[in-house]
């Protein structure tokens, strides 16, 4: 495009962040905004002194996020502190710590489901990560990365959708007092994850929005307890495979969003 605006999002920790920004941008009376999930990055095709930008700007800051321009010619710039630098190094350890733990648990009760809601927080803290790293990369580098990421990520959706649909049809027993156990833990590294944030959010829209993606989190994590309790009381693993597919479902369409934009990205990016 001949002429664009872009911005650095800040907030963003899932695939569908993207949908939520863009339905904000929209609401500033900008159409056709395109939000990278693989970049996080928003690009308007707009002109730079357009005067709906600042309305672009209040609309997905009071949305939970914050926005940084992207000057071509100049240093990138974030308002990320080091506390706040710090804070994210938390919430990608309690991430990408219990995702490992929560899959280990998942083989030792021999809950499919519990393996599935793992993906969540490894996903969630891969994202993050790549988002502290990624601050004044070029948008070809942050693509390549990304698309490594939805790589890895789609390939492990793809194994513990696979091998669900395989445990559909064995019996093997599922520990249902354990399962349901590792779950709340789950539920508690989310609010805990959220409690890391929230000071370091400015605004009341940003400290909702904390909550809302926590939230977003904990009905997974609820949905795997009373799964939980559904095996307890059936006696059978059908409640845990089903769970367990309907979150993988959602994991890969994730995992293909961050791929599709970043070879949307590096497409973008050019020789660059």
């Amino acid at each position: 495009m001949d002429q664009a605006v872009q911005y650095r999002v800040t907030g963003m920790d899932c695939a569908s962040c993207a949908a939520k920004i863009e339905k904000a941008v929209r609401s500033a009376g900008v159409a056709d905004p395109k939000v990278s999930t693989a970049s996080q990055i928003l690009t308007l095709d707009v002109a730079a002194n357009d005067a709906r930008l600042a309305d672009v700007e209040r609309a997905v800051s009071e949305a939970g996020y914050h926005l940084d321009l992207i000057d071509a010619g100049a240093k990138p710039q974030t308002h990320i502190t080091a506390a706040y630098r710090r804070a994210l190094w938390i919430v990608i350890a309690l991430n990408v710590g219990f995702g490992i733990i929560e899959t280990v648990g998942g083989f030792v009760a021999g809950s499919q489901a519990l393996k599935a809601d793992a993906l969540d927080f490894l996903g969630d803290g891969l994202i993050t990560l790549l988002g502290v790293f990624a601050i004044g990369w070029s948008l070809r580098w942050r693509a390549r990365s990304a698309l490594l990421q939805g790589l890895f990520l789609g390939a492990l959706g793809l194994g513990v959708f696979g091998n669900t649909l395989w445990r559909l049809f064995s019996h093997q027993p599922v520990e249902a007092e354990l399962m349901g156990v590792i779950a709340l833990v789950a539920l508690a590294v989310n609010v805990a994850a959220a409690l890391v944030l929230v000071p370091h959010r400015a605004g009341d829209a940003n400290v909702r929005a904390v909550w809302l993606f926590s939230r977003n989190d904990a009905i997974g994590n609820a949905v795997v307890v009373v799964a939980a309790g559904f095996v307890a009381l059936t006696g059978t693993a059908w409640p845990d495979r089903i769970v367990a597919l309907a979150i993988a479902a959602l994991f890969l369409q994730s995992s293909w969003v961050i791929i599709r934009d970043a070879l949307r990205d590096l497409a973008e990016a050019g020789g660059d």
